[in-house]
C-alpha cells in the first residue's frame, strides 16, 4: 500500500492476555473483531500483533486501517475512543483499557514480503 498525498487513521488498542491463551484469543478476534472491521465501510485493513512480556502474559496490539473518522464511528460508535468490546473477551484480558488511541497518517508504505 503506498499513501502519497490522501491521509488516514490508524486506529490502536492494545490489551493483556495470559500467554497460554495467546492461540486461543487470536483465533477468537478473527471471528469477532476481524470480521466486524471488514464488514465496515471505509476500513482499509487491520493488523493483530502480539508481544510476548515473558511473565506469563502477553501485550496483544490491534491496528486498524480507516478512510476518515467517519469511517471509524461506523465501526466504533459515536465515542470512537473508547474500545469495542466483544461478550468473551472478559474472559481473556487481564488489562482491559477504556481507551484507543487514532493516529492521522500522512504517508506510508507497505510492501509484503514474499518469495525472491
Amino acid at each position: 500500500m503506498t499513501n502519497s498525498g490522501d491521509s488516514f487513521i490508524l486506529r490502536r488498542w492494545a490489551g493483556r492476555i495470559r500467554t497460554e491463551d495467546a492461540a486461543t484469543y487470536t483465533a477468537y478476534i478473527a471471528r469477532t473483531g476481524a470480521m466486524d472491521y471488514a464488514a465496515t465501510p471505509g476500513n482499509i485493513g487491520f493488523q493483530l500483533v502480539t508481544r510476548d512480556l515473558g511473565d506469563g502474559t502477553t501485550e496483544v496490539t490491534t491496528l486498524s486501517w480507516w478512510r476518515s473518522m467517519e469511517a471509524v464511528r461506523l465501526f466504533a460508535g459515536e465515542d470512537v475512543s473508547r474500545p469495542r468490546y466483544y461478550p468473551e473477551d472478559d474472559h481473556f484480558l487481564i488489562a482491559r483499557p477504556d481507551h484507543v488511541e487514532h493516529h492521522l497518517v500522512r504517508a506510508s508504505q507497505l510492501q509484503w514480503p514474499g518469495p525472491a
